[in-house]
């Protein structure tokens, strides 16, 4: 019975945030996947609704939002990969999973490697 309730050992709470923080910034990494996937429908409707009214860009602009986009993108992926590395190092066992409490019961996650035993590169696998 004792082991049923090892995902709520107070030792394993900066795991946990760290892996909420990651599966946070998964989310926030999909959502702006799909913004720069539609931005150039987006765009056109801008621009067919700006031909109806006969607008004209100022003088000396240009429309940034499309590198705002694939900045914001850039960043998210460099946040992910530092939490992944966080994750990583605050795992206490390798190729098994390990019960953390992500506040709806217990969820696993572990650090399995790719490839081969030799290998260094370990995959993170969250189930929750």
């Amino acid at each position: 019975m004792a082991s049923n309730l090892d995902y709520l050992d107070p030792n394993l709470i900066p795991l946990e945030e760290k892996v909420k923080a990651y599966l946070e910034a998964e989310e926030d990494l999909r959502k702006a996947t799909v913004e720069a996937r539609s931005l150039p429908t987006t765009e056109a409707a801008e621009a067919q609704a700006a031909e109806q009214f006969d607008q004209r860009p100022a003088t000396g602009s240009f429309d940034q939002h499309e590198d705002e986009v694939e900045q914001r993108l850039q960043n998210l992926r460099e946040v992910l990969a530092e939490l992944r590395q966080d994750v990583l190092a605050l795992l206490p066992v390798r190729d098994e999973f390990v019960k953390v409490n992500l506040g709806y019961g217990p969820s696993r996650v572990g650090a399995f490697s790719v490839g081969g035993s030799s290998s260094q590169d370990y995959e993170l696998r969250i189930v929750h």
